[in-house]
């Protein structure tokens, strides 16, 4: 069963809204910070229009409804101030799999794990998922923290598993059960 993908999810503090390329502006300037992009599978962004052809591969991926990507927009400012999302949609086997990233200034607020919350509910209740994934470079202690303090489990570490930025590196695979 492939539900449609709802285009906006709300928090207490947070409207979590598909992303479309007329946030490119604010999302650049999120991705172009080398500490932000540090731990993504990017190198900063050195231009806007960088932005904009990562929205548009992000919105085919949603118009195939095989992955989708949240602007985060803070409620009480109405500022973007980060994204998040599914980065695969595995509806045979009832998993996804979390990304997230949030500008520097917004660290250490509880951004990150209201958003994260609100996209494991939706996968759990909504969708009918029954795991959710999440894979952290060892190094990137915040993302662990949030996901160790949202309950995720550490499986192990998937040693050499991806290419990023030239180099083989290790992810840790967090995961999160609907029985959790």
């Amino acid at each position: 069963m492939i539900t449609e993908l709802r285009a906006e999810l709300q928090t207490g503090r947070l409207v979590l809204k598909k992303m479309s390329t007329a946030d490119s502006a604010s999302l650049f300037s999120i991705w172009s910070d080398p500490e932000v992009a540090r731990y993504m599978n990017i190198t900063s962004f050195t231009d806007e229009s960088q932005a904009v052809e990562m929205i548009e591969l992000l919105d085919k991926l949603a118009s195939e409804n095989q992955a989708i990507r949240y602007s985060i927009i803070e409620s009480k400012s109405g500022l973007i101030i980060g994204s998040c999302g599914y980065n695969m949609l595995d509806y045979d086997n009832a998993r996804t799999e979390i990304g997230y990233d949030l500008g520097r200034e917004y660290w250490g607020q509880g951004y990150a794990p209201e958003a994260i919350n609100a996209l494991t509910h939706y996968a759990f209740l909504t969708l009918g998922f029954n795991r959710i994934e999440a894979k952290v470079e060892p190094a990137n202690l915040n993302s662990i923290k949030v996901l160790e303090k949202l309950h995720f489990t550490l499986e192990g570490t998937l040693r050499q598993c991806e290419r990023s930025k030239g180099a083989f590196i290790d992810l840790c695979m967090y995961s999160k059960l609907a029985t959790d």
